[in-house]
């Protein structure tokens, strides 16, 4: 998963309110440090996290066949791993369809 580091930067400030997150802009350390959080939350509080990834956008059939099919691997990990590209996407989708400011104040809604 390739993350230039401004990228690293948004995806850590739309989740430093919900995990705590490492100050290096290593892309290793983000995820781990995400799994870390998500292993904590599955353990002590699921509902919170289900909350999470419903802010998040992360559906619950994406998830669920994701944890199936991958049942032998970290949940915490696949979990963080889905954060990270959905919160990608969201970004790429914003900037896609960003508003240009040199439209005339005439042709504004």
């Amino acid at each position: 998963m390739q993350m230039p580091e401004d990228n690293i930067s948004l995806v850590k400030a739309q989740l430093s309110g919900d995990f705590n997150l490492p100050v290096t802009n290593d892309k290793e350390q983000l995820v781990n440090s995400l799994a870390e959080g998500i292993n904590q939350l599955i353990q002590t509080d699921f509902t919170r996290l289900i909350n999470i990834l419903y802010r998040i956008d992360i559906s619950e059939k994406t998830l669920k066949e994701t944890l199936e099919k991958r049942a032998d691997e970290d949940a915490g990990l696949l979990i963080a791993r889905l954060i990270i590209e959905r919160l990608l996407q969201k970004q790429e989708m914003r900037a896609k369809f960003k508003t240009r400011d040199n439209i005339p104040d005439d042709d504004k809604w």
